[in-house]
């Protein structure tokens, strides 16, 4: 095999995306306006949701969504092992506990048998990650939780995704998607919020642009836009750009298809690794709709002819690139020190943090590309 590169993720942009950007440069309307209104309406329409908010990150939004409910110091946040640090960042910026529980060993989502164990009357909400973009049991959730308990969906891998025919982000009681270049549609940087709580969206939106009771493009549109508006809630500077609002516009349009040939290069990788017995596959979602925003394997070692990291390396080797899925949050140095963790307390956020291996599936690959790798790990 000619050795070649092939990247863990590469966005899918090009002319369209480049001939967005004209109209709010041209314009001079550059900052949160016209093209984020348009995103926000397409998203939601898309999702099925009520409310769409442009935020500067998924982070952003998830911290935007506990704060919106009043959740800080006294109250508690549960959370998974395995996920992005900021799962669990976020509820530390607002103050509140996060509460770790550990993960399904073979969807790596949320368990929800250590939910059910985790919950005391300080809890106010559950962060359900939809991991990679397979949708975490909210109907498993709800069911032991109480009724008063929130479900957030972190929903940064999980545009497009589907959970029992209902749409990701109409899941819970809020939602944060991300747009960071390694999810399926990207704006560079970026997020959305989305909720079908008017009430909850109605303070978001305000929070989200310093806690102001009317946008700027309100204000600006308006019969008088040299009053400044009043400020009735202790905001953040939030906004999303109307230049990435102007991307995301094309970007959304491409959601469908993208996933769609994400599942059948899936369905390639299943075919051509299912001989591999130290090679776990992801679960197939069946007729839950994956959104594929990584196809994330595992290593066992016990089999395999090396080591997780030792397989990384003679991939890298050979152009291909790997990651590790995520990371175990109790087993990074901060929360390790602050609450006393051991790696062991979580042992199937341990065993994935250390033996899962994400390869490469993206929108810009060849027949040739996924042949390579599936000839890389065989000759392995």
């Amino acid at each position: 095999m000619a050795k070649r590169t092939i990247q863990i993720a590469v966005p899918v942009t090009g002319d369209d995306e480049w001939h967005a950007l004209r109209e709010p440069l041209a314009t001079g309307w550059i900052t949160q306006g016209p093209k984020v209104t348009a995103f926000e309406t397409r998203f939601a329409d898309i999702h099925h949701v009520d409310h769409a908010l442009a935020v500067t990150s998924c982070t952003t939004g998830l911290h935007l969504i506990l704060a919106a409910l009043g959740i800080g110091p006294g109250d508690e946040v549960i959370v998974p092992a395995f996920t992005w640090v900021s799962t669990a960042n976020v509820v530390l910026y607002c103050g509140a506990t996060p509460v770790f529980v550990d993960v399904d060993k073979e969807t790596h989502n949320i368990s929800v048998a250590a939910v059910k164990e985790a919950v005391t009357e300080r809890t106010k909400a559950v962060m359900a990650v939809h991991l990679f973009g397979l949708c975490a049991d909210i109907d498993g959730l709800r069911a032991v939780l109480p009724s008063e308990v929130k479900i957030i969906e972190d929903a940064a891998c999980a545009a497009g995704a589907h959970y029992k025919g209902r749409m990701a982000g109409g899941l819970g009681d809020a939602a944060a998607f991300s747009f960071h270049p390694r999810k399926s549609i990207t704006t560079g940087e970026g997020g959305m919020v989305t909720t079908n709580d008017p009430a909850l969206a109605d303070v978001m939106n305000k929070m989200r642009n310093h806690g102001a009771e009317i946008s700027e493009e309100q204000r600006h549109h308006g019969p008088r836009p040299y009053i400044l508006p009043d400020f009735n809630l202790l905001g953040f500077n939030y906004r999303m750009t109307d230049m990435q609002g102007a991307v995301g516009l094309v970007q959304i349009e491409k959601l469908k298809n993208l996933i769609t040939e994400r599942q059948k290069w899936a369905r390639y990788y299943r075919a051509g690794l299912a001989d591999l017995p130290w090679l776990s596959l992801p679960v197939d979602a069946g007729e839950d709709h994956h959104a594929l925003q990584a196809f994330v394997t595992r290593i066992d070692e016990s089999q395999a002819p090396y080591s997780r990291n030792d397989i990384m390396d003679k991939l890298m080797a050979q152009g291909i690139a790997t990651r590790p899925g995520t990371h175990a949050v109790h087993m990074l140095g901060y929360y390790a020190e602050r609450f006393q963790f051991a790696p062991n307390d979580f042992p199937n956020a341990k065993y994935a943090d250390q033996q899962s291996m994400a390869i490469p599936l993206h929108n810009k690959m060849s027949q040739d590309d996924f042949d390579y790798i599936i000839d890389a790990l065989h000759a392995l």
